[in-house]
């Protein structure tokens, strides 16, 4: 029997309220320790809290923390690769990171995840203390054996943007769990204790931002007569009176009843990597509009409302038509059909190919 590969995942997405790459982490550790043949750490890039970490991997994973912010390893990474991973963690043949930045390494391959480059076109659009970050990520591309990235549009992009060459990026699209597939409404009792509206309302899911452009869908809402409220699920949202409430982070099995219970979910992005939300909804029978953009064209493959982006009389008349169509068996199935075909084991399958390729 071949020796187990030995891989050093970057865990600290895991840390705090979980959004789009907290979730992906997640998954694909639970997938990677499930893997026989594969031998899986984590380690967390934090001077405080690293210790939580050990909670939130699955059963039996070890974890390691670096007794350094990550302000200064960010800043030590940027102008040379020092300190090794292996300094803190010991010897791995494979160090992946899933969020942007790869450690430097003595001797383990290393893999690195780009989930999007929205950040090259809006720096400004970064919190300060990430400001290195488009630095911090081109050196990580170059430092890099094999970059992953979660669509085909966002690996052309960074083939154009970072010089990656295109042998050198592996897809690995994102999954669904399989939870989604019966998710059922919310009851009374949940709609009470978040603040649901009573009837129907339509649904954003993701974390305030400038990326997430929601002033062009709340424009929209505005301007477009006889839509049902809309309800903003994620951390950093505000409330405006009964027409949009925000109801911020949700567990899992809360937002899995919150989203089969809308009437349509809508994704204004300016930029996305995925968007995982698109699948979600349509795993559970909920239309979804959503905007024109590459990446979310490839993820939707076909059976989502596309908007051009920023144009507001287009976003409102979408929301109105997915509210009033009435869609039959056939179409219901595939919907759900082509949502099933995205799963996180799968996703795991194409990130262990990944590692083997970045160890050849």
């Amino acid at each position: 029997m071949a020796s187990r590969t030995r891989v050093l995942l970057d865990g600290t997405p895991l840390l705090g309220a979980r959004t789009g790459i907290g979730r992906y982490t997640s998954a694909l550790a639970e997938e990677l320790a499930s893997m026989p043949d594969v031998d899986m750490r984590a380690v967390a890039f934090t001077l405080r809290g690293w210790r939580k970490l050990r909670k939130v991997l699955p059963h039996g994973t070890r974890s390691r923390g670096m007794p350094v912010s990550a302000r200064l390893l960010r800043q030590c990474w940027l102008r040379a690769p020092f300190p090794p991973i292996e300094l803190f963690a010991g010897f791995t043949d494979v160090v992946h990171g899933t969020n942007f930045v790869l450690p430097p390494a003595v001797r383990a391959a290393g893999v690195l995840t780009i989930h999007d480059l929205a950040f090259l076109d809006s720096p400004g659009d970064l919190p300060p203390s990430d400001e290195q970050l488009p630095a911090l990520v081109a050196r990580s591309a170059e430092r890099a054996d094999i970059v992953c990235t979660p669509t085909r549009a966002v690996a052309d992009t960074v083939t154009d943007r970072l010089g990656v060459p295109a042998d050198k990026i592996v897809v690995t699209p994102l999954g669904i769990d399989p939870a989604w597939f019966t998710a059922r409404p919310p009851s009374e009792t949940l709609r009470r204790r978040i603040g649901l509206p009573p009837k129907q309302y339509l649904l954003f899911v993701g974390a305030a931002g400038p990326r997430k452009a929601l002033e062009w869908l709340l424009k929209a809402h505005e301007n477009t007569p006889d839509l049902p409220p809309l309800v903003l699920a994620g951390p950093g949202h505000a409330s405006n009176g009964d027409t949009v409430r925000s109801i911020g982070y949700l567990s899992d099995v809360d937002l899995r009843s919150v989203v089969a219970g809308a009437a349509a979910l809508v994704l204004p992005s300016r930029d996305e990597g995925f968007g995982l939300p698109v699948l979600e909804a349509l795993a559970c029978d909920v239309p979804v509009v959503c905007s024109d953009l590459p990446a979310l064209r490839e993820v939707a493959g076909g059976h989502a409302s596309l908007v051009p982006f920023g144009d507001v009389e287009a976003m409102g008349a979408a929301l109105t038509s997915a509210l009033e169509a009435s869609p039959d068996a056939p179409t219901l199935t595939a919907r759900r059909t082509y949502a099933a075909g995205f799963t996180w084991r799968r996703t795991a399958e194409l990130t262990v190919e990944a590692y083997r390729r970045a160890m050849a």
